[in-house]
């Protein structure tokens, strides 16, 4: 069984209180717009077990270390993941070519800033944007989500929301 966590668009900010959701997850991975080196350092420090993609905002230092996009499989789930993705009937045409090509169980993807679980009938995949951790940007909601995987099966999905309001950073 693994216990994961998804985070998204940081854009420089991680604080204690999405930490402290976090906290009890296995692995964490990281849709994208890490927005500076000490960022995702500190969400490297704080679980090692991490996976994580760049985003459109991450810089030349950021893109050296984590990939354009991840591939892989989990507790028999086979995902992929990927900054701008998109949603079923909207996929960015790079999402499109590259869900065609991996066929994933699961599509995480980050960038709208806007909280997505859906399933996607035509590809026959769930599909997670786990919104935006950060304060930078239009949102009025900080999101993100954990979830258990055993055996093939996705349960106990959660969301955690926090206001913009900062208190201490992590």
């Amino acid at each position: 069984m693994a216990y994961i966590g998804i985070i998204s668009d940081t854009h420089g900010f991680s604080d204690s209180r999405v930490m402290d959701f976090l906290r009890p997850v296995e692995q964490i991975w990281h849709a994208g717009d890490f927005g500076s080196m000490q960022c995702l350092d500190r969400v490297c420090v704080f679980k090692k077990d991490f996976l994580g993609v760049y985003g459109n905002c991450d810089d030349y230092h950021i893109r050296q270390r984590v990939p354009y996009m991840q591939e892989f499989v989990c507790e028999g789930k086979h995902v992929l993941m990927m900054h701008i993705g998109g949603y079923p009937g909207r996929y960015d045409l790079r999402a499109v070519r590259l869900i065609e090509a991996y066929r994933p169980d699961i599509f995480v993807c980050g960038h709208s800033h806007i909280l997505r679980v859906m399933n996607d009938r035509h590809y026959g995949m769930l599909v997670i944007n786990p919104g935006a951790a950060g304060i930078s940007g239009f949102h009025n909601v900080r999101t993100a989500v954990r979830f258990h995987i055993d055996d093939g099966n996705i349960h106990d999905m959660e969301v955690g929301e926090w206001t913009k309001s900062i208190d201490s950073q992590f």
